[in-house]
């Protein structure tokens, strides 16, 4: 079983802890629908990306900032449909104080709404979308998580469930374990290893760091 030995644990939010991806498709369909764009592909484009990069990548011609910035005030306040992803809970509660951090795309607004709402503790360092000048695949909110935590970055395990995200974390020089919730594992294949579920990893807490277990693919 692959081993990831670190000294903190980097988790994204949307589909890594939180199930959020009936609001996400909602949204971006209802304004895809309105611009007369293909639904479908912007919501494939918006998977790990924050909201204004996602604007500017599917619909250029548009004014981003207009556009992000309604869409993101309908998702802030929107939690129909969010669940807790199954195995979250435990592998937080797992995870010692100051050795893990999120980084989402998600703006913080909208990040602690969805983490209160489905019941999970809101991490003492959280990097939101609102909060970095470049979204995933750039490596900012990942390299700012482990500048928060006062951990090198060769020192952090990313578990990401979006190629971007996987991108993100390796452009930072971390290693990633990819999450098949969002995405089938082959389009996570970049990442060091793969799991189906968060609910197989198993974190053993040793002097001056985790070990990070996984099952075989």
């Amino acid at each position: 079983m692959p081993t990831f030995s670190c000294r903190a644990l980097l988790l994204d939010l949307d589909g890594v802890l939180v199930d959020s991806a009936d609001v996400i498709r909602r949204n971006w369909t209802r304004w895809a629908s309105g611009h007369g764009l293909d639904a479908a592909q912007v919501v494939r484009t918006a998977q790990g990306r924050r909201t204004i990069e996602t604007v500017r990548l599917v619909a250029p011609h548009l004014d981003a900032d207009v556009e992000a910035a309604a869409l993101v005030g309908d998702e802030a306040t929107e939690t129909e449909g969010v669940r807790q992803v199954p195995g979250a809970r435990e592998l937080i509660a797992a995870l010692p104080a100051g050795s893990w951090a999120v980084v989402t795309s998600a703006l913080r607004m909208a990040a602690e709404a969805r983490l209160r709402y489905v019941g999970l503790p809101l991490p003492a360092v959280l990097v939101a979308a609102d909060e970095v000048a470049n979204g995933k695949p750039h490596p900012e909110g990942y390299l700012a998580a482990a500048r928060r935590l006062g951990v090198p970055a060769a020192d952090c395990t990313v578990v990401e469930d979006a190629p971007a995200g996987v991108e993100a974390a390796h452009a930072g020089g971390m290693r990633v374990l990819g999450l098949a919730t969002s995405h089938a594992a082959s389009e996570l294949a970049a990442a060091d290893a793969v799991v189906g579920t968060l609910a197989l990893i198993r974190v053993h807490v040793r002097e001056g760091g985790l070990d990070v277990t996984v099952p075989d693919a």
